[in-house]
């Protein structure tokens, strides 16, 4: 849940000069937008529709809606069925707009506004899965048995219509009240199934709390330790469905972009092994490691900086293009086997080829050349994305975390010790409230031990702060 903090001065922070130092556009180049207008304008024919009731789940206000879901029983098993908007329908591949999306790779976003991949008209409009209104779709059907598992998957285009449009608070506020909406009334039970066999799968879910900027209901800004919901948790889960079944399709047809990350090896397992016993953490000797990552509570102590040490086999992901025999590392160790992204094209560059890809590969016809050419380029326009997003946050959360301190030079703060890097010479330290993530001297310091700093300064104009133990 969220909890208030100690708030910067009302438009004290220049997230402009944030975006500007890293190079993110201000607005869209005016013969990329005029190329989305025109097709927002004519959008593409509508296939069939799909007579059913979609719904969307998402953050409170979002606009670029790219899922929608419905959920049903079939025999004694589950019917998934999970709409993406058609994307591919709206941007032609080559022109000004296409070139674009090349150039940003994905959306942005900020505290105070996003960064879109597709100009407003598109990603907020008529490409956006909006309710009460027939959109193109892309539609994956994937019949699950009893126990999750998918026994037979199939993706077409069809028009569809969500009647409503549902963000994670409320709807969990619904799951908790035994009141969800009819369309995803089977979410929480498809979604525990789905967890439980990744972990049987070796997928590692690193669901930790994190620190959030928002901006407060007087306007200003502020950080929140935000835990995900168990209703994010669920609807993941069908994410993660869909791009396992379209790394399957892709894997099967011999060309595909799939998002890969190399399984943790036995020396990165015994290290963290280490740092359990260093924690006082049980970890019988043939207990997975996913296992042991799933009975912990990232909001202990002890539990946070074992989780902080797990994000280690996390790091390395990317993108892998093939065209013609499998990749040799074709698995992505988070997931627990291959995956591909596929469920997210307003945001996320990549989604639009990997679906073209599967729509073609599915109905036994060639893959479209422009879809097919792209392949090998978009790992590199990915990684760059991806790179930007992760310094954009950063940069951001810095500025919030000095505006927030200053003024309170002095002052003692309680902390987690949540990670030691000798290497740096410094321990990575979170703050109870505010929620800021600083560094210190590591000197007598232990990981999971909480522990009170003095900040020693804080400086809004140079996004810094500095903290010591007490």
């Amino acid at each position: 849940m969220l909890a208030r903090t100690i708030l910067a001065p009302p438009k004290a922070i220049d997230f402009d000069a944030i975006r500007d130092e890293l190079g993110i556009p201000d607005g869209y180049p005016a013969a990329a937008v005029a190329q989305a207008q025109e097709a927002a304008a004519e959008p593409p024919p509508l296939a069939d529709p799909l007579d059913v009731p979609f719904v969307t789940l998402d953050p409170p206000g979002s606009r670029d809606l790219d899922q929608a879901v419905h959920l049903s029983r079939r025999g004694t098993g589950f019917l998934v069925r999970y709409a993406i908007a058609d994307v591919a329908g709206f941007v032609e591949p080559q022109g000004p707009l296409a070139a674009e999306t090349w150039r940003r790779g994905a959306t942005l976003y900020s505290p105070d506004r996003s960064t879109p991949l597709h100009p407003t008209e598109l990603s907020e409009g008529a490409a956006s899965l909006l309710p009460g209104a027939h959109r193109p779709a892309v539609v994956w059907t994937i019949e699950l048995d009893s126990a999750g598992e998918p026994t037979a998957a199939d993706v077409r285009r069809s028009a569809v219509r969500s009647v409503a449009q549902l963000d994670y608070p409320s709807t969990q506020v619904d799951a908790d009240a035994g009141r969800l909406h009819p369309s995803i009334e089977l979410l929480p039970q498809i979604g525990a199934l789905r967890r439980l066999l990744g972990r049987a799968r070796g997928a590692i879910n690193l669901d930790i709390p994190d620190t959030e900027v928002v901006r407060g209901p007087d306007g200003r800004w502020t950080l929140v330790r935000r835990a995900v919901l168990p209703i994010e948790q669920h609807n993941a889960e069908i994410s993660l469905l869909t791009g396992i079944c379209a790394a399957r399709i892709m894997l099967d047809g011999g060309v595909g972009l799939l998002r890969t990350l190399p399984p943790p090896t036995p020396e990165q397992v015994e290290l963290l092994r280490r740092a359990t016993a260093v924690l006082g953490i049980a970890w019988p000797p043939s207990m997975p490691v996913a296992e042991v990552i799933a009975g912990l509570d990232g909001d202990r102590p002890r539990d946070a900086a074992f989780l902080e040490d797990a994000v280690r086999l996390l790091r390395g992901a990317g993108y892998t293009a093939f065209d013609g025999a499998p990749p040799a590392q074709a698995e992505h160790g988070g997931v627990g086997g291959p995956y591909a992204h596929v469920t997210a094209p307003l945001r996320r560059l990549a989604d639009r080829y990997a679906t073209e890809v599967c729509l073609a590969l599915h109905a036994g016809r060639p893959v479209p050349d422009w879809a097919r050419t792209a392949l090998p380029d978009l790992p590199a326009t990915m990684t760059a994305a991806d790179r930007k997003a992760a310094d954009l946050n950063r940069a951001c959360a810095g500025a919030v975390s000095a505006f927030v301190l200053h003024g309170r030079e002095g002052e003692q703060f309680a902390a987690t010790v949540l990670q030691l890097e000798p290497q740096k010479n410094r321990a990575i330290v979170l703050l109870r409230e505010p929620p800021v993530r600083a560094h210190c001297p590591p000197d007598g310091l232990t990981e999971g031990s909480v522990i009170t700093v003095q900040l020693v300064s804080a400086d809004p104009a140079a996004h810094r702060f500095v903290v010591k133990p007490v």
